[in-house]
């Protein structure tokens, strides 16, 4: 199994950028596909971003499409989420995925305890 920790959420002005951290132990992130996903209060779980195993493709829900990025750094065992001109309607707790099967319906093997990310007007 893998062990997913999130890092790097805070509060943010609109308009600001933060780059969220997703530590993985006891697998390397090499061998599953990784995903995003954030939970705005009172919302239900979405996907944000996910990042083909090798790294080559990556796919991005249209809100964040332009403004997001996945990227994996595989010696360090890592992926992150960069996530530039945010806005209010960015505020949730976002959370990393490995080896999902349905990335809509949010079916992963595994997840991160996540991190909040707050987005100030």
């Amino acid at each position: 199994q893998v062990q997913l920790v999130e890092s790097g959420g805070g509060l943010v002005q609109a308009g600001g950028s933060l780059r969220l951290s997703c530590a993985a132990s006891g697998r390397t992130i090499s061998s599953y596909a990784m995903g995003w996903f954030r939970q705005p209060p009172g919302k239900e779980r979405e996907f944000v971003a996910a990042s083909s195993m090798s790294g080559g493709s990556t796919y991005y829900a249209d809100s964040v499409k332009g403004r997001f990025t996945i990227s994996r750094d595989n010696a360090k065992n890592t992926v992150y989420l960069q996530m530039n001109s945010l806005k209010p309607e960015d505020t949730a707790g976002y959370y990393c995925a490995a080896a999902c099967t349905d990335y809509v319906r949010r079916v992963c093997a595994y997840w991160g305890q996540g991190t909040q990310v707050t987005v100030s007007s």
